[in-house]
């Protein structure tokens, strides 16, 4: 897909739908709440925000919370990274020790910045007791890190294989402030975040925002409710995992890395952070100077996760169509690379122009709607001009679309459709006197309701019986 030129109705289609399945996912998926943007070119498409940034307090979520998005983080240490290379302040193939003297007796002296950015160091992920990730106690200050440094922190050979470090990132932002005289969250910051006007964005922990940032939350996986989990200052491993952030401000952020902006760096820099340094093991993902890198479909994404005790984040941009997204939720099980693909593949899906033509003179908003039975619910979306059904409880509603065709104002048919599906049946719309829909007689023969009418029904009632179904109140 990357290449082709992607219309900007298209992303906006998909936004619209993507919103409203986010809706739903966030009680579906039992999520506190979820944060999500998409950019195009230079403009936010769609920012919203769904469910609560504080459960306790009933505190609804904005697209003004903060989230703490992690490893996002080495994003911004490479880039600064990259702009203290292009001055000539450093160099790629510095040995880490050239600019830290405490490295002198341990094997982490000779791994070169290009190495720690790529994960090709063999530099230990978070040291021999990582305990700090879950508070039992502070994460490292300078002398801590040091020390896990120079205790057998080599745990593989150099370059020979991608290994994941938080550690040998934390070293990056010593040696930026080796480099530059400055600490690492004052460069960052005049840098990177204040260069591109970024309100929300912050490389650590900021106490006199505390009342902004979405409460984090414990796992469904060993409990049936979750925890509140107390925000934490990321000390000097802020440069692998410090930042916080709004999904707004991600997507402007990455903006900065598509081909043709020169904000942050030139595109000499960005091609060398976007291109692959390493293939990972154990899946089809790859890694730059910084980046990760993932196939959605046909298109090549850069980006990164974040994993912070009771936030997870993920974002991912293509720097060719100018596209960026982020997904960032505030529970430690949460589902946000789900969301970031979803978004990407709808995206897709609304540009690929495969579904029904439009009929001449017949309003296609008038279908579309969220739709449920007893046996579940489904929706009707409007993207790229074309008419789906969709499931919103699929992982990734545009896996398996049906393409729908028009055969008048109130009936559809099954065109392009799974083959378990109702390929050639009709669907016939049923409406009320100022237009809206009041029933949907779709596949199988089934009739649907528009999901609140549905979910009015359910609290009406303890049972459904034979004669007596699912079915809205009269």
């Amino acid at each position: 897909m990357s290449g082709v030129s992607l219309s900007r109705s298209a992303v906006v289609d998909a936004a619209a739908y993507f919103e409203s399945w986010v809706t739903y996912r966030q009680r579906f998926d039992r999520v506190p709440g979820v944060q999500v943007a998409i950019l195009h070119e230079d403009t936010v498409v769609m920012s919203s925000a769904h469910g609560h940034a504080d459960v306790e307090r009933n505190v609804a979520l904005t697209t003004s919370h903060l989230f703490r998005i992690a490893s996002h983080s080495k994003t911004f240490t490479a880039t600064a990274i990259m702009q203290l290379v292009e001055l000539e302040l450093l160099r790629l193939d510095d040995p880490a020790g050239f600019w830290l003297p405490f490295l002198d007796s341990s094997p982490l002296a000779d791994i070169t910045i290009r190495e720690l950015l790529a994960h090709g160091g063999g530099v230990i992920r978070d040291g021999h007791d990582g305990d700090f990730w879950q508070l039992f106690r502070s994460f490292p200050d300078r002398t801590e890190l040091a020390r896990i440094c120079l205790d057998d922190a080599l745990v593989l050979g150099r370059n020979e294989r991608f290994k994941y470090s938080n550690i040998g990132y934390s070293l990056l932002g010593q040696i930026i402030e080796a480099a530059t005289g400055s600490t690492y969250n004052e460069h960052v910051r005049e840098h990177v975040v204040d260069r591109l006007g970024l309100t929300n964005t912050g490389p650590e922990l900021d106490p006199a925002r505390l009342a902004d940032y979405a409460t984090g939350y414990s796992s469904l996986a060993y409990a049936d409710h979750r925890l509140p989990i107390e925000h934490i200052d990321t000390g000097a491993m802020a440069s692998a995992t410090g930042f916080f952030s709004t999904a707004s401000d991600v997507v402007q952020y990455l903006a900065a890395h598509f081909h043709g902006d020169g904000r942050l760096l030139s595109d000499d820099s960005k091609r060398l952070m976007q291109r692959t340094e390493w293939k990972v093991e154990g899946g089809e993902t790859e890694y730059g100077l910084g980046f990760a890198i993932q196939k959605i479909g046909d298109r090549r994404l850069l980006g990164h996760g974040g994993g912070y005790p009771g936030h997870i984040t993920r974002s991912v941009f293509d720097p060719v169509d100018r596209l960026a997204v982020s997904a960032l939720t505030n529970a430690i099980d949460g589902p946000a690379q789900m969301y970031a693909t979803a978004a990407v593949h709808l995206i897709d899906l609304a540009a690929s122009g495969t579904g029904a033509a439009p009929s001449d003179g017949i309003d296609l908003g008038t279908f579309i709607g969220r739709f449920a039975e007893v046996w579940g619910v489904y929706d009707i979306a409007l993207l790229g001009g074309r008419l789906y059904q969709l499931d919103p409880n699929a992982p990734d509603p545009a896996v398996e679309p049906t393409g729908l065709d028009v055969v008048d104002a109130n009936t559809l048919r099954y065109s392009k459709a799974p083959g378990y599906a109702s390929p050639g049946e009709l669907i016939h719309f049923q409406r009320e006197h100022d237009g809206s829909i009041r029933s949907v007689r779709a596949s199988s023969g089934g009739s649907a309701h528009p999901i609140g009418r549905i979910a009015d029904a359910v609290a009406s009632r303890e049972r459904i019986t034979l004669g007596d179904p699912l079915r809205p109140l009269t």
